[in-house]
């Protein structure tokens, strides 16, 4: 397994509408196993399918982990502000 060393930050729209934040080195496998396999969220596992619709890099983890932190607390307004600002929402589907 190759390391990755760029962080993303992440929203996934679930099927219910919600956003998902998380984080990860590889965000195309990442998406696959919230989508696809047991590997994925609980949280997104009952609310397949996913979708992409927002990501940052962070340099590392812990900078990823403090921008993660930092959008979970935002509102549900302001998140979805940052998804319609978000240039390409539909990059990987």
């Amino acid at each position: 397994m190759t390391q990755n060393n760029t962080w993303t930050v992440y929203f996934l729209r679930c099927n219910d509408n919600s956003l998902y934040t998380g984080i990860t080195t590889d965000i195309k496998r990442r998406l696959h196993q919230h989508n696809n396999t047991k590997l994925g969220a609980k949280y997104t596992r009952a609310r397949r399918p996913v979708k992409l619709v927002y990501s940052e890099t962070a340099i590392d983890k812990s900078s990823a982990s403090k921008r993660e932190y930092q959008l979970r607390t935002l509102t549900k307004k302001q998140k979805e502000e940052l998804v319609l600002a978000y240039p390409d929402s539909s990059i990987i589907n």
